[in-house]
């Protein structure tokens, strides 16, 4: 369909209930499901599947080409789940050869001005303040928040239950459940109203602080901080999850703060 005012492709599959406002662009193989709301002067630009009840405020760009020499114009994809806002002027860029789609999950929030780089991962429930930039191959967890302003460098995982604060620089691994601040990143402490927020326990709160007590404030090194959480610490799904993480962290974990 074509006119004056929105131009689809003719590849395009629009579900039923989808609201599309004018001066919108949908290109070659886009998909959008119901109950989506698509509003003015917003680019959904190529090989691009939008699941059901989203909304994608003015001027967001989805689905353009990765911003990486490495992109030889291959066939790749975005992929973004149900029931996401997608702010003011975001951009969302497909992905490169290295995994071929950038995802987003369901229930994320990603705020004005943001940028989504290539062949990035979004679990569910991920927020995204303004101006938040991820480089490309960034993996962010379930549950996450990333303050207004963050910058984060690429290949960089963020895990699950983790908040950041504004203006950050990112260039490490950030494990679970923690919050992250200060240059260079640092641990500040476990994310407790959050988890609290989130039906954790006390009992749960307490065993994720001790054994992150014991990771950065001990003064061992990381491999002897795990030897002596695993030797220390029951069994859990939390202990479990956190040094999984750091053990299979590639760039390295952030480093306890000090006064």
């Amino acid at each position: 369909m074509q006119n004056s005012f929105v131009i689809i492709h003719p590849t395009a599959k629009i579900a039923e209930n989808v609201v599309i406002e004018p001066f919108v662009t949908i290109g070659e193989n886009v998909e959008i499901g119901e109950g989506t709301k698509i509003m003015s002067h917003v680019s959904i630009v190529k090989n691009t599947k939008i699941g059901k009840n989203c909304r994608i405020f003015p001027s967001a760009v989805i689905g353009a080409e990765p911003q990486d020499l490495k992109f030889a114009g291959e066939e790749t994809f975005v992929e973004i789940g149900d029931n996401n806002t997608i702010r003011e002027c975001v951009t969302i860029n497909r992905g490169t050869v290295a995994r071929g789609k950038t995802i987003v999950g369901n229930n994320c929030l990603i705020m004005a001005y943001s940028h989504v780089a290539h062949d990035c991962v979004l679990k569910n429930n991920v927020i995204m303040s303004n101006a938040v930039q991820l480089a490309g191959e960034v993996e962010i967890d379930e549950f996450a928040i990333l303050s207004g302003g963050a910058l984060v460098h690429q290949f960089t995982k963020i895990g699950k239950h983790v908040i950041i604060q504004g203006g950050a620089l990112v260039n490490k691994d950030i494990p679970p459940y923690i919050m992250a601040a200060r240059e260079p990143i640092s641990y500040t402490g476990i994310n407790s109203v959050g988890l609290r927020r989130r039906g954790f326990s006390d009992e749960q709160v307490a065993e994720i602080q001790n054994i992150y007590r014991i990771m950065f404030q001990s003064g061992l090194s990381v491999s002897s901080a795990i030897a002596r959480i695993e030797e220390e610490c029951a069994k859990s799904v939390c202990r479990d999850e956190i040094l999984n993480f750091i053990k299979a962290s590639e760039r390295g974990i952030l480093k306890g703060f000090r006064h």
